[in-house]
């Protein structure tokens, strides 16, 4: 069973602040009864992970696509990968960044498929989760783009609030996701 940062585990005290991110939904693209937590996940479950990825300044690095869509980096587990890479692949291609320290892990959705079968062989099912961490990067060259992927034409280092104002009209649940991690105290401008 993995952990959640010990500023989390309080899905009532944070839900206050955020009724929209702690709000259940369907998610129909991924066939999924999804709800939002603090509390901490079996970290072998996760099948996707998006990260609010500092840089040495204390800015939040977002992504923008080719079809104008505005995303914190991240994406979906591979065969035996570990969080860890993982993090450190979907940083490169989709940030150009390197992961420079330690994941810290404050927060997931619970998705609960209805689907007969999982979206990868090597996913986890019917019950995963899309967690989120907040992780020290550096941008060090373009976005890798490999081909079939999101094709990434805009990098920014933003500080907090302007990063989650950038994500918002495409994507507020990350804009929701940087607001909370800023909340919890995750985001610390440097010394």
């Amino acid at each position: 069973m993995g952990s959640i940062a010990s500023v989390a585990g309080d899905d009532e005290r944070w839900s206050a602040h955020f009724p929209d991110l702690f709000r259940d939904s369907y998610v129909e693209y991924a066939g999924c009864d999804v709800r939002f937590t603090t509390e901490a996940i079996d970290l072998d479950l996760v099948s996707r992970l998006h990260l609010v990825a500092l840089t040495p300044a204390g800015n939040v690095v977002v992504c923008r696509s080719e079809q104008g869509w505005r995303f914190l980096p991240g994406g979906t587990r591979e065969p035996a990968e570990s969080l860890t890479s993982l993090a450190s692949r979907e940083l490169m291609e989709e940030a150009g960044a390197r992961l420079a320290g330690d994941l810290q892990y404050f927060s997931a959705h619970v998705a609960d498929s209805r689907r007969p079968g999982p979206f990868r062989p090597h996913l986890p099912h019917p019950r995963a989760y899309w967690a989120y961490a907040v992780a020290p990067a550096e941008v060090v060259a373009v976005p890798g783009n490999p081909p079939g992927a999101e094709q990434v034409v805009e990098v920014l280092s933003l500080p907090p609030s302007q990063a989650a104002a950038f994500l918002t009209p495409e994507d507020p649940v990350h804009a929701e996701v940087v607001r909370l991690a800023d909340m919890m105290g995750l985001i610390r401008s440097p010394a």
